[in-house]
């Protein structure tokens, strides 16, 4: 049977390392640190307004993809939002995806056209 060189067995992630998001406000990142520190998945937003928030895009390496790591990204981010009491206005598709899959009030109602 033959395997992709880029593919990464799933038990690097699920078998007793939980996916653990970090935020790096001066950075304006949340991120999930893959296979140790060498892969990392990234969500990336700004502030455009003294109390908004631009998610504007979440990268996880094709390796990775599948497993739901930007699901953790993306509730990290809403959460973060809701925390500090932004608004988001959502750049990202995967982030707009998320919220029709997940359209938690807390969230739709932080939501900037």
């Amino acid at each position: 049977m033959a395997h992709s060189a880029a593919a990464v067995p799933l038990g690097a992630l699920e078998q007793g390392c939980p996916i653990r998001v970090e935020h790096d406000r001066r950075r304006r990142q949340f991120t999930v640190r893959l296979n140790g520190c060498h892969d990392r998945a990234v969500l990336l937003y700004e502030y455009v307004g003294k109390r908004i928030v631009d998610l504007q895009h979440t990268e996880v390496p094709d390796a990775y993809r599948g497993r739901g790591i930007a699901k953790h990204l993306a509730k990290a981010a809403l959460d973060f939002v809701v925390e500090e009491d932004l608004k988001a206005h959502l750049t990202c598709w995967y982030i707009q995806k998320y919220i029709k899959e997940n359209p938690l009030p807390q969230y739709l109602e932080r939501l900037q056209p």
